[in-house]
């Protein structure tokens, strides 16, 4: 179930750093107001789920969902450059929090 709860918290700062980019430097109300609803939704969903995992394998996957989704949503909906450099990070992103599960994954 943590894990569920944790690419929930992951998902959720997705969407917090839309609402950010959308609130314009915080000059539209209602997307300064979704990105701290989620911003408090993805650090307690986060604070939620290190109860029961390591906080260095949770953290990296916690940031990776974000980093990814972001960078995805940004190349796909946002008109944000897509280039070999980014999508090659993005794969960097991924195989490193796949190696931090699969050295947790004996403990």
């Amino acid at each position: 179930m943590a894990w569920v709860i944790l690419v929930a918290a992951g998902l959720l700062e997705v969407a917090m750093a839309y609402s950010l980019k959308m609130s314009d430097g915080f000059s539209q109300v209602w997307w300064a107001v979704s990105f701290l609803v989620f911003a408090v939704l993805s650090f307690g969903a986060l604070a939620f789920a290190l109860r029961s995992l390591e906080v260095g394998t949770a953290y990296a996957v916690w940031t990776g969902i974000g980093a990814v989704g972001t960078a995805t949503l940004g190349m796909l909906l946002m008109g944000d450059d897509v280039s070999a450099v980014k999508l090659g990070s993005i794969a960097f992103i991924l195989i490193g929090v796949v190696g931090l599960n699969l050295a947790g994954a004996g403990h």
